[in-house]
Order: C-alpha cells, then sequence, then structure tokens
C-alpha cells in the first residue's frame, strides 16, 4: 500500500471513530419525561428533608421567649455598642443563656461553683487594676461603699512608676508593707501583676479587677497620654521631674500612627519591650513569671490568664457592661459590695465620667482591623472574661427562680 493509500486510509478510520464518539443517541419522548419526573422528584425530597432539618435544628437551638429575658433582667441596655444586634452571640449576655440552655449547662449552674469568694483567706479585697479599664470609677465606688459597708479602702502610693512586675522578694515585701497590714476590713488597690499568694505562703485575699476591649483600650491610652489635664497632673504631683513632650507628639493622630507604621503603634507578635504602653491586658492576669507573661500578644500568657481568673477571681467586671457587673459583685462579695448598683448611679450623677477623654478623635474602621488582627490573644481573654461574667449573672438568676432552669 503506497504512503498517500495509508494515510487516506487511516484518516477515513478516524472520521469513523469521530463520528461514533460524537454521535447524537436520540432517546424516546417518555424516556427524557421520565428523567425530568426523577429529577423534580429528587429536588422536591431534598427540599422536604432540608425544611424538616431546618426546623430541628431551631428547636435545637432553644431560642429565648421575652418572659425569659424579663425574668433574668436581659435587656438591651447590658448590650454595648459593639454587639448591638447580636443576640445570638455567645459574647453577649443574651447569647450566653441561650448557649447554657441549648447545651444543657443551664440545670448544673449555681452560683457556688462560679464563686471564689468563699476560698479567700483574708477579709481584704485586693483590686490589682489594669490600666485604662475604668478603675478610678471603682476607686471611687469604694470609697462610698467603705463608710456604707464599714471597711477601710485603701490604695498604693502614687509614684514616678508603676512597678507591675516583681521579683519574688519584692512580692513578699509588697504583701506584708501593704495587704497584711491592716486591721479591719479592708480593700487594697495597686496597678499590679497577679501574685500568686500560695506560692509565697501567704493567705489568699479577694481579688476582683475590670477589664475593657483591648482595641478601645489601646486608642484610650494613646490619647490619654496626650491629654492636657493628664500632663498637668504630672507636673502638679512630681514637679521639674516631668519632662514635658513636644507639640508634634501631642498633635499625633492615631488613625495615621498605625497607618505610617510609626514606631509607637507597631506591634510586634511576642515583642517584650513597650511596657509602658500597657498593651498587655493579659499581663494583669497572667502574673509575675516574666519569660511567660511579658510577651505581647503570647498565647501561654493569656492561657495562664484564663487559669488564674477561673481559679482565683472573685470577680473580673468592665463597665462596658455596668449592671451586669454590679449585680455580679453584689451578689458574689456582698459583705464590700452590698449596694454597688445604687450607690454607683448615685456617684455617676454626682461626678459625671471620672477620666473621660472628651476630645478623643474617631478611630476609623480600617485601623481597628488592624489592632484586632494584632490582639487575637487579648481579645479571645477579654471575651472569656466576659462570658464568665454572663454565666455568673446567670447563676445569680437562676438561684433566685429556679424555674428558669425549665
Amino acid at each position: 500500500m503506497s504512503l498517500n493509500a495509508e494515510r487516506s486510509y487511516k484518516m477515513k478510520l478516524r472520521d469513523v471513530e469521530n463520528a461514533f464518539k460524537y454521535r447524537r443517541i436520540p432517546y424516546p419522548k417518555r424516556s427524557v419525561e421520565l428523567i425530568a419526573l426523577l429529577a423534580i422528584s429528587c429536588t422536591f425530597f431534598l427540599f422536604m428533608h432540608t425544611n424538616k432539618l431546618n426546623s430541628r435544628l431551631k428547636e435545637m437551638e432553644v431560642k429565648l421567649q421575652p418572659s425569659e429575658f424579663s425574668a433574668l433582667g436581659i435587656t438591651g441596655n447590658h448590650i454595648s455598642g459593639h454587639d448591638a444586634g447580636k443576640h445570638d452571640d455567645i459574647n453577649t449576655l443574651h447569647g450566653t443563656y441561650q448557649y447554657l440552655k441549648s447545651t444543657g449547662q443551664l440545670k448544673y449552674l449555681t452560683a457556688a461553683d462560679l464563686n471564689n469568694t468563699a476560698r479567700a483567706q483574708l477579709d481584704t479585697i485586693f483590686f490589682n487594676r489594669v490600666a485604662k479599664v475604668g478603675s478610678e470609677k471603682m476607686m471611687e465606688l469604694l470609697k462610698i461603699l467603705a463608710v456604707r459597708n464599714n471597711f477601710e479602702a485603701r490604695r498604693d502610693v502614687e509614684g514616678f512608676y508603676e512597678v507591675v512586675l516583681m521579683s519574688r522578694d519584692e512580692s513578699k515585701q509588697f504583701i506584708h508593707s501593704d495587704v497584711l497590714n491592716a486591721t479591719t476590713a479592708n480593700s487594697y488597690t495597686k496597678h499590679v501583676a497577679f501574685i500568686d499568694f500560695s506560692a509565697l505562703n501567704e493567705p489568699w485575699p479577694i481579688y476582683i479587677n475590670l477589664v475593657r476591649d483591648p482595641v478601645e483600650r489601646l486608642v484610650s491610652w494613646f490619647y490619654y497620654r496626650r491629654a492636657p489635664w493628664h500632663w498637668a497632673e504630672r507636673y502638679e504631683a512630681f514637679g521639674d521631674a516631668i519632662k514635658m513632650p513636644s507639640i508634634p507628639w501631642l498633635k499625633k493622630d492615631f488613625n495615621s500612627c498605625i497607618e505610617e507604621h510609626d514606631p509607637e503603634c507597631v506591634y510586634e507578635q511576642m515583642e517584650l519591650g513597650n511596657m509602658g504602653d500597657h498593651r498587655r491586658q493579659s499581663l494583669f492576669f497572667c502574673g509575675q513569671w516574666k519569660q511567660e507573661c511579658k510577651p505581647f500578644n503570647s498565647y501561654e500568657a493569656m492561657q495562664r490568664a484564663k487559669k488564674n481568673i477561673e481559679e482565683h477571681y472573685a470577680v473580673v467586671g468592665t463597665w462596658e457592661d455596668t449592671n451586669t457587673t454590679l449585680t455580679v459583685l453584689e451578689g458574689y462579695i456582698p459583705r464590700f459590695f452590698a449596694g454597688a448598683k445604687e450607690e454607683y448611679y448615685k456617684m455617676r450623677k454626682f461626678l459625671g465620667n471620672i477620666n473621660r477623654n472628651q476630645f478623643r478623635p474617631t478611630v476609623s474602621d480600617r485601623v481597628r482591623a488592624v489592632l484586632s488582627r494584632n490582639l487575637t490573644q487579648e481579645i479571645e481573654l477579654y471575651q472569656f472574661i466576659r462570658h464568665r461574667l454572663y454565666k455568673q449573672y446567670i447563676a445569680l438568676q437562676l438561684d433566685l427562680d429556679p424555674k428558669l432552669r425549665e
């Protein structure tokens, strides 16, 4: 066979092969209708099954009824601006109640199991206050409650620098010279990281503290340092020892500081420096372990902080949930905080917002997003604390009305 003939033969074979490969196979009309009917039936079956499954899931979610909210005293006033509308979020009071009920935990929740006050060995409130969380208001409230509830409200002597971390010997000396030197029921307040009293062979006080949204706290600190009255107070207290900052530094804007990567506003993960800008809320709960607690946004520091809060703090509240915080303080530490809500609102009406910076500019959403990405562990700790506070509040209401467990 010639070469051309062989090529012609192969081309014919390919044409035949392609004809079979791509040919259309006619289906009877009834077969087409049957296939269409099967498709519709399957679609209808899936729709019904999905709808049924969705109904069952909704039943499992155990939505709260308005009567339950009313009985618990849970209203929109308890939700901060950031959480408004997120009623199913576990980080809200509504969401926490719903979660506890849907998972069956509500049946076994009691205030006694969530209260560390009974474990204390001293008739002393130890408020190791976190910076820029509204601790001045708590200190004023303690002064008022001290008169009402017959205890002594004390605090540390204001110094040029805050000593937050101490050595073992320094901690021991501080406890004996400041915490244990009272002869009556008392409270003691100081900016200091959590101290393990057992490790120092000392009796435990009643630990309390406050926290704040980590992003809001950083912004607040940035502008607090630039407030004119802040420098006036510092100069009045320490005179010429205070070195006044430059005008450009005072006029610095937080949004620009973040976006331009100003060294003051760079939040490097696990860094050990920049202790003075109070970026580490977790430090006040992690403890005096410098190697484990100093690294910024550390997972280990966050976990240590959670453990200490769970085991040793009677109450950790937040002014972002004012009524909840005051109710829990009254319920879990009545010896010191009886009448706290009444006295707080009288105090606020008289004093206004203590240390509130009325001239703080607005922070952009973009900057908030950047900060949130850099504060993941700090934010998780903050949410953990709020969730614990909500559980303590709900447990109090359940003890008052056991029908709410049903």
